[in-house]
């Protein structure tokens, strides 16, 4: 029976804590978007790194289990660009750059809807080899 990636990542609460939403899919790659929400405002009423994290991590967790096998983060190397407004769309794309055996490197890019970039990260997995129903 195959999954319903959609539905799979959706029904994490994580996912409807912060509401973001897969809108791409592949092995390898992944385009998650979010909408800074106000309560994702940090003390300086700016989005809170914390909220930009975990779209990152989204965008990364679908990419990398898209093989279909399970895999983990080990490394995650996060750079702040610009701070969004609240209320803004944001989009994390995520491209593997390199997928060995053990381990894959992949480097998220965050943008605004204007396409300026908002944050990147380089990120390091380390895959398994338990089989995982996810994937394109």
């Amino acid at each position: 029976m195959r999954v319903d990636n959609k539905e799979l990542v959706a029904d994490q609460g994580i996912t409807r804590f912060f509401g973001t939403e897969l809108e791409e899919l592949g092995a390898g790659q992944a385009r998650v978007a979010m909408t800074c929400k106000p309560d994702m405002a940090n003390i300086l009423g700016m989005v809170h790194g914390t909220a930009l994290f975990a779209l990152i991590d989204e965008a990364f967790q679908a990419a990398v289990n898209a093989h279909g096998t399970v895999a983990v983060a080990l490394n995650m190397n996060l750079t702040f660009h610009a701070a969004p407004p609240l209320g803004e769309r944001l989009t994390a794309t995520t491209r593997e750059l390199h997928a060995g055996r053990r381990t894959a490197t992949y480097f998220i890019e965050v943008t605004d809807s204007r396409g300026g970039l908002v944050a990147s990260c380089q990120a390091l997995a380390y895959r398994k080899s338990q089989p995982l129903e996810f994937g394109s």
